[in-house]
């Protein structure tokens, strides 16, 4: 590598500098620059040709919209409802998608589940730069893959990898992972920014030019985003990224991005020595175990997508024994938390600056919705009167900084949801059944105006 220039660049906006930076000067990120070196001028017949994914013949003109066709895309179900409900239905025919999430999460596991559904009516390819082909056979006998029809490649050289495609002409590729794969006409180490998005760029012209699903599984940084190139999610059709914690059984898909689905559809599975199982109702799932007649405990229905979720968000307010009150979340936004806790002590007079506060979403799962701050006010006020919720109440709605309670989106579906698990009262804004009365059957419907309201309903229970 004589002769090469050393550099550094942004693995957020690709901006090159000489030296180190701690903050990037184009886009304002901290740490985001790493080494590389200058790569050699490949030749002509080794550069990678960007391919069109609208086919053409000659000239690209311009074409009236109303003379443009919605195309019919082909979908493949991939044997898991839950995966399938992310990716909009299935595996789309030539599309190209990105997984990633943590080390050890379950990300080789699921791939290799769904290997032996495709392998039914379509040829997979798995290249592993990780494992073993051994391993990988060890890994599906545990399973129960049968591997009909699939076939496995352990290179990690991008040029050989496409030669042996050529040969096996696979209608699905799986990648584990890209940050392994190289170029020879690219003079950086495997793994770098240059190295990720040129080898990802030939997986994705290869798929738009031969109509093959591509799916690449991608390492996290220690911030938990993709590592490699920013550019690298834009390139590709969908986003996904499998959440959980290893101590746990319960894992999550989500989708960030998708050009043939929503991004507000979750998959959850649980982790088993058989491998990853479907769980087809997560609300009995996220309420398993729940503590009966302890303060600091309200249930919460929300939407992820088109499925009704019902969570329990847990809340301990304790005298604080520090100068600063400590403030833990886990799940819900820390902003949020303090956003709810101001307007709890101006309007209301309770004194969270003298004690520390924690808040914990029971399953693993993250409350991004503003329709959780009513459950959220409530289990933090049960925490810090000591009044216990009842075990069948649950509480929906959003909060302004005035106190007041707003109205939230696909109400009835909600309620309907909470009924069908065994709830019998419900707190609901009242803006919500102002125009149009809800009605549901085992359920008392309770529509409340602002948080004043909360504290004395709370306040008759003693």
């Amino acid at each position: 590598m004589k002769g090469l220039k050393t550099f550094y660049i942004c693995s957020e906006c690709e901006y090159k500098t000489p030296k180190w930076l701690g903050k990037c000067p184009k886009c304002g990120a901290w740490n985001s620059f790493v080494e590389d070196v200058e790569e050699a001028a490949p030749a002509a017949s080794t550069t990678p040709k960007r391919i069109s994914m609208i086919p053409s013949t000659g000239e690209n003109k311009a074409v009236g919209f109303q003379e443009l066709e919605i195309p019919d895309y082909m979908r493949q179900n991939t044997g898991l409802g839950e995966l399938d409900r992310v990716l909009g239905g299935g595996l789309v025919h030539g599309s190209v998608v990105l997984l990633s999430g943590e080390p050890g999460i379950g990300k080789s596991t699921l791939l290799m589940q769904i290997c032996d559904s495709l392998g039914t009516t379509r040829k997979v390819l798995y290249i592993s730069g990780e494992e073993s082909g051994g391993q990988l056979k060890l890994r599906a006998k545990r399973l129960g893959v049968k591997g009909n029809n699939l076939f496995i490649l352990t290179e990690t050289n991008i040029e050989n990898i496409l030669k042996e495609a050529e040969k096996v002409k696979p209608d699905v590729m799986i990648v584990d992972s890209i940050q392994t794969i190289y170029s020879a006409s690219v003079n950086s180490t495997p793994g770098s920014i240059t190295q990720v998005k040129e080898t990802a760029l030939s997986f994705i012209n290869k798929a738009k030019s031969n109509g093959m699903s591509v799916i690449m599984v991608g390492h996290v940084n220690k911030e938990g985003s993709i590592a490699g190139p920013k550019v690298l999610e834009h390139m590709v059709d969908a986003v996904l990224y499998f959440e959980g914690e290893r101590q746990q059984a319960y894992r999550i898909i989500r989708a960030i991005k998708n050009r043939y689905g929503s991004t507000n559809e979750i998959g959850v599975f649980e982790m088993s020595d058989k491998g990853l199982l479907e769980v087809e109702n997560p609300s009995e799932m996220l309420l398993a175990g729940r503590p009966k007649n302890i303060s600091g405990n309200c249930a919460v229905c929300t939407l992820e997508g088109t499925r009704p979720l019902i969570a329990e968000i847990q809340a301990l307010v304790t005298p604080t024994a520090f100068p600063a009150p400590r403030r833990t979340t886990n799940g819900i936004d820390y902003n949020r938390m303090c956003l709810i806790i101001a307007v709890l002590e101006k309007r209301l007079g309770l004194k969270f600056y003298q004690n520390d506060v924690y808040l914990n979403v029971i399953g693993g799962l993250r409350l991004d919705e503003p329709a959780t701050d009513v459950s959220l006010a409530m289990a933090l006020i049960s925490s810090m009167t000591d009044r216990i919720i009842p075990d069948d109440l649950i509480a929906i709605g959003e909060l302004g900084l005035a106190g007041e309670c707003r109205a939230v989106a696909n109400l009835e579906q909600r309620v309907k949801e909470a009924a069908r698990l065994g709830f019998t009262t419900a707190i609901v804004p009242y803006r919500n059944i102002e125009k149009r009365k809800l009605e549901c059957e085992g359920i008392n419907i309770i529509p409340i105006r602002g948080i004043y309201e909360v504290l004395n309903m709370m306040k008759k229970q003693d």
